[in-house]
């Protein structure tokens, strides 16, 4: 990478970081630092921990398609204003429902797919997947520090001050949007950003359904997961700002079995492997639903969920991408977002209303019979080879576009070719046996 895209990608990366923090922070101790409310319940505990899903799963294909009329950065500084008001309403509620209302807004801020094309703008082509894999990293790790951080934060300064300091994060991030990413040229986004016309064929595909399902779901959990578990944690008389010592070694051992899992399957997505994390998690819940379980049971318990989700979290978006027709991920990733958001919201109001009206016992089975369900749904899953994706540029009319796929089509490593005769743009699925000089060639001898 030149100077200009490591400095574009640090700076996105640190707006994602900066953002992700206070959305996660909450997580793991709403459940306790909302006792103070005066209108308290399991069901708004959920509504405030998952809140922001419905938003983000609402906003998510319209605020990147206005990026692409709008332009990026406009959209992304309106998206953390939107996220910062929120932020400050939740540190300023007074009840659960004024918290409730600011989660909403920061969900409202959905700026991801945005985040993502204005990465893909200030890049080039060949270093483009380094900048989208440096921001990637940057995500997982921004979760693994809010875990940590949120318990220590409330205890010193309660969930004020958690989202307080989100909303002084969100404005942090503004002039790095604006004067230290560099402005870029608007590419054709259709391997970036969702495509309106594209929702209905890629909603209903036969494959790529059962992996937005699938993200539903695990997002599902682990919201699920964290509207009981500090709770169950107070059961081991742990206070609050100890809860990090619980989360660091178990997220510490859950990546190490992500990592062997990773080396077991050798580049590869088995299918088996997929069914493998799914057993774990559903075996955390079966586990955390035992009445009088110990706190060893607990901590094991957390670190099968996490292994499982860890090794989900990383393969899922390969795979959509695998899967999703050329010059159609931006759309696939779309969908795929959307379903992975309101299965954040799904999860905390599944688990306050259920336990609600039942026990937090009652809540981690059905998380435990929910990955029943699961299980069938990947268990339809064909498994695919892993592919890259490529787009150029040529000049081409609409007569010629069918001539010119058939060309490209025959080039070595083409596995898929999508035209677009208005913008002159070629995607491509590729395999590791992609001529790339050959497919330029071609290109370049239609003009």
């Amino acid at each position: 990478m030149n100077a200009l895209e490591l400095r574009a990608s640090l700076a996105l990366a640190s707006v994602y970081v900066l953002r992700m923090l206070g959305l996660f922070m909450v997580m793991p101790v709403l459940a306790v630092a909302a006792m103070d409310y005066s209108d308290y319940s399991p069901l708004m505990v959920g509504l405030a921990v998952g809140g922001y899903g419905l938003t983000q799963a609402a906003l998510q294909i319209p605020m990147g398609m206005m990026s692409d009329k709008w332009g990026r950065k406009p959209v992304i500084l309106f998206g953390l204003a939107v996220f910062a008001f929120g932020s400050f309403i939740a540190a300023n509620a007074d009840t659960m429902a004024w918290l409730i209302v600011g989660r909403i807004l920061q969900g409202a801020g959905a700026i991801a797919g945005a985040i993502m094309a204005l990465a893909t703008d200030v890049s080039r082509e060949s270093q483009r997947a380094k900048v989208l894999a440096i921001i990637g990293i940057a995500i997982g790790f921004s979760f693994y520090m809010a875990v940590l951080l949120g318990p220590l934060i409330a205890n010193n300064w309660g969930l004020a001050g958690i989202f307080a300091i989100t909303g002084v994060l969100a404005i942090l991030c503004m002039p790095l949007v604006q004067w230290v990413v560099p402005n870029g040229e608007i590419l054709s986004s259709g391997d970036t950003l969702p495509q309106k016309g594209q929702l209905k064929r890629l909603i209903f595909s036969s494959q790529l359904w059962r992996l937005n399902v699938s993200v539903l779901i695990l997002h599902m959990l682990i919201t699920l997961l964290f509207v009981q578990l500090p709770l169950t944690l107070l059961h081991f008389d742990m206070a609050l700002d100890t809860h990090w010592t619980v989360y660091l070694p178990v997220l510490g051992i859950s990546v190490v079995g992500l990592v062997i899992m990773m080396g077991m399957a050798r580049g590869r997505t088995p299918k088996s492997y997929l069914l493998f994390a799914v057993v774990l998690m559903g075996s955390a819940f079966a586990a955390l639903a035992m009445k009088d379980h110990s706190w060893w049971v607990t901590t094991a318990a957390v670190v099968l969920f996490f292994t499982g989700f860890n090794y989900l979290e990383a393969n899922f978006p390969s795979l959509v991408s695998s899967i999703a027709p050329a010059g159609q991920k931006g759309t696939a990733m779309g969908i795929y977002a959307s379903f992975q958001f309101f299965g954040a919201f799904l999860g905390g109001m599944l688990s306050g209303f259920v336990t609600d009206i039942w026990s937090p016992d009652i809540a981690y089975m059905v998380g435990a019979v929910s990955t029943l369900l699961w299980l069938y749904v990947i268990f339809g899953l064909k498994e695919v080879s892993r592919v890259k994706r490529v787009m150029m540029n040529g000049t081409f009319t609409a007569q010629q576009q069918h001539a010119l796929e058939k060309n490209i089509s025959v080039v070595p490593g083409v596995l898929e070719v999508t035209l677009n005769s208005q913008n002159g743009t070629v995607y491509l699925k590729v395999n590791r046996d992609f001529d790339a000089t050959q497919a330029r060639a071609v290109i370049d001898g239609s003009q």
